[in-house]
């Protein structure tokens, strides 16, 4: 949507005139659907005139830019659907809109032209000082001017990230799924965003999810969704976009949405020193029902008091939100409570949260204007917020502070504990060391059990391979001669195979020989049928013959009125017949033969096709013989194969249980020499508790002089053999008391000759 307007001088008609309206397409359209009753049109008492006749040349030019611009807007396909799903919807975006600065139309109509030129000279007015454009806000701004003068407000005109809008709708958010579900929950009773999958929704999530893009780190908020959607309302997804990065990034919503929401925590803080410095009444009332700010004042400053009151009077504040910024919050919230303070007081906890729900938002339905001017008549001092938000940060800094104090105190007490743990665990070690002795002897003995048990063991393993490779070998016998047989197997079948391929050659085909019989069958049949004709033929010539005799025989006999030529014409005829007759039996003992001949041919290529079927089924039985043969081959494989492994298998087995042996025989080794270790300790002991106990005795005096008298012996020796004095020095009394191993030398006469240590008899030996 473009933001220029052309200038629009100071009308020459009064402001209270019709003809000084500018009417756009949707008002048009919505009333067209009410049947023209619409309070858009002129009144009776004003007789109708043409807009050209009533307004200016500048009048006309700003209308022909305004007409322009809802022409752009309409040529869009979504923003169509938009403006008529505002025609269409019950709680329609222009009558929301337009009752939202709750001024009678006549009012807002007169303040259109001192808009059209605010935003025409946008740039000199502000240039000039914003006191101005502060006080026309606050009186509300005239809807059709809301989309241009929010842009205009907060400079989010020309933003760069504009361009950036239709590649982020492409690109895949890790926050879609989020927005996803909290879409149906934004305006759910709101026309344009009511119904699943509807443009609003659609266009909704992309201003979301682009938004997710640009700003990683505060993604998605759902209170967002609320700001977002009254953009949409009266601007485009792009142009909305641009506004909500805008107000996100100076206006301290950023702040607001971040995860921490260290912001919130901040304004909440504020909004309860306001309170109890201008409402403390109601202050000690709060704290006495624990209802605390957060309970009901977290959605004013995270929403813009959109979820708070209806959309007229939610509109009226985001305007002044705009111009000043978040303090319209603060001075809402505190005109919301001083207006209501005599009703909360009567209320508990749950009674003030039902209040908070469902009496405050309608309560400044029929007076917006009451409400704006209760909230600039709030007493707001920046500076005191700005030295509340001093305080808080040092608070926050503080308790940050304590928090890590309070982590570190909880490590060291923890390192403390252990450390305690740890002592208490060292005084039970030796308790447990006579313990583990006695448990180390019944191991010991348990060992030395295992280790008789795995010598008979191991003696019944070496029986059993002794027994296994006798075994094999017996095995091993019996497959050689497996296979020397199946050798011969192998050859009698080839040779069978052999013979009865020469058999085969034969032997006719088993499968043909229903056929050939049929065949012989019919041959026979066929045989004794010409058989039949033929003798039918031969009766024929001969009765041929005997009525040729009878009539030669009877002319004799005939009238003498037949001459010699009539005789011999019937002697042809009669002849003729009897060569026709010889003709035809000759013709049909032919065609007998002939059939003949084609049977033995047929014998022959049927005799023919079994020898090649017969020598086809040779040649298969000589390749089963052969897969025989290496099937024969791969299982004298597999088991010689087996053997072998059965073979590794003992050795490993025998290899386990030496190893298991020797393991035995090392742990009761170690177990004799711990219990001789523990047994020297033990003695140590007891001997050094005996010194310490009798320490005045004469025999330790005498103990003591003789050692010195053998270490003074031992360091002549050593200086003698150039030894290290150090290593020969002699020991005071405290030092050979303090060690036990010298005083259990000594209780038990060992002797030192030469710098060497020989037990005695009496020693005890590892």
């Amino acid at each position: 949507m473009a933001t220029d307007v052309a200038p629009l001088p100071s009308p020459a008609c009064s402001p209270g005139k019709s003809s000084c309206k500018v009417t756009t397409p949707e008002e048009a359209g919505s009333g067209a659907e009410s049947g023209g009753q619409g309070s858009d049109g002129p009144t009776s008492d004003s007789p109708p005139t043409s807009p050209d006749e009533a307004l200016s040349p500048d009048d006309l030019q700003l209308l022909a830019k305004l007409e322009e611009q809802n022409r752009l807007l309409e040529s869009d396909s979504k923003l169509l659907a938009f403006s008529g799903s505002r025609r269409n919807s019950g709680a329609s975006l222009v009558s929301s809109s337009s009752g939202s600065s709750g001024q009678s139309h006549g009012e807002e109509e007169a303040a259109w032209p001192l808009w059209g030129q605010l935003v025409a000279e946008w740039e000199e007015t502000t240039r000039k000082g914003s006191r101005g454009v502060k006080e026309l806000v606050r009186k509300g701004i005239p809807h059709h001017f809301r989309g241009i003068a929010w842009q205009l407000l907060c400079v989010a005109q020309a933003l760069p990230v504009k361009a950036q809008y239709s590649d982020l709708l492409k690109t895949p958010s890790p926050c879609e799924r989020l927005i996803r579900r909290d879409i149906a929950r934004t305006y759910p009773e709101h026309g344009f965003f009511r119904q699943k999958d509807s443009l609003g929704q659609e266009v909704l999530f992309n201003v979301m999810k682009a938004y997710s893009l640009v700003d990683p780190e505060v993604g998605y908020c759902q209170g967002s969704a609320f700001i977002v959607g009254l953009l949409l309302m009266q601007m485009p997804e792009e142009d909305a976009f641009c506004v909500f990065v805008k107000l996100m990034q100076e206006y301290r919503l950023r702040e607001l949405f971040k995860p921490s929401m260290a912001e919130l925590g901040l304004c909440m803080y504020q909004l309860e020193n306001l309170i109890q410095e201008q409402l403390p009444e109601l202050n000690v009332h709060f704290q006495a029902q624990s209802f605390h700010t957060t309970m009901y004042a977290s959605s004013w400053f995270l929403t813009l008091f959109l979820t708070t009151f209806p959309l007229p009077l939610a509109t009226r504040i985001f305007d002044i939100f705009l111009s000043e910024g978040l303090e319209i919050v603060f001075r809402v919230g505190l005109a919301v409570l001083q207006a209501t303070q005599s009703d909360l007081l009567q209320f508990d906890m749950e009674g003030m949260l039902q209040y908070f729900q469902k009496s405050l938002p309608h309560m400044f339905d029929n007076n917006h204007d009451r409400l704006i001017n209760l909230a600039f008549q709030v007493k707001y001092n920046p500076r005191k917020m700005r030295r509340l938000e001093r305080e808080y940060n040092t608070q926050r800094s503080k308790e940050i502070q304590e928090q890590v104090e309070m982590k570190r105190l909880r490590t060291e007490n923890r390192l403390l504990r252990q450390r305690v743990e740890n002592l208490e665990k060292g005084q039970v070690i030796r308790a447990q060391e006579s313990e583990e002795a006695s448990a180390l002897r019944r191991e010991g003995s348990q060992l030395r059990q295992r280790l008789s048990q795995c010598q008979g063991q191991l003696q019944q393993k070496e029986t059993e391979r002794a027994c296994l490779s006798q075994e094999l070998e017996q095995k091993l016998g019996c497959a050689d001669l497996k296979q020397e047989a199946l050798q011969a197997a192998l050859k009698a079948a080839q040779d069978r195979a052999a013979e009865l391929e020469r058999q085969g050659r034969a032997l006719p085909d088993e499968s043909n020989v229903a056929r050939l019989t049929d065949e012989v069958r019919a041959a026979r049949q066929r045989e004794a049928a010409a058989v039949s004709a033929l003798e039918e033929m031969q009766e024929v010539v001969q009765q041929l013959q005997r009525e040729c005799k009878s009539f030669v025989d009877g002319a004799g006999r005939r009238k003498a009125g037949h001459t010699a030529a009539q005789q011999q014409q019937q002697q042809e005829v009669l002849g003729l017949r009897f060569s026709e007759a010889q003709n035809e039996a000759e013709l049909k003992i032919t065609q007998h033969r002939l059939r003949q001949l084609q049977i033995e041919s047929e014998l022959q290529s049927s005799r023919l096709e079994r020898a090649e079927k017969l020598a086809e089924r040779a040649k298969e039985e000589a390749q089963r013989v052969e897969g025989e043969k290496l099937a024969v081959l791969s299982r004298l494989e597999q088991a010689q194969r087996r053997l072998s492994e059965a073979e590794c298998r003992n050795k490993e087995e025998v290899m386990a249980v030496r190893l298991r042996e020797v393991d035995g025989i090392t742990a009761v080794l170690e177990l004799q020499q711990r219990v001789a270790e523990l047994e020297i300790q033990k003695e140590e002991r007891q001997l050094q508790l005996e010194l310490e106990g009798n320490e005045g005795t004469p025999r330790i005096q005498a103990l003591t002089a003789k050692i010195q008298e053998l270490q003074t012996e031992v360091a002549r020796l050593g200086g003698e053999s150039g030894l290290d004095p150090s290593m020969t020095s002699p020991l005071s009394e405290e030092d050979f008391l303090s060690n036990p191993s010298l005083s259990l030398l000594a209780e038990n006469g060992c002797l030192f000759e030469n710098g060497d240590v020989a037990h005695d008899a009496h020693s005890p030996s590892k």
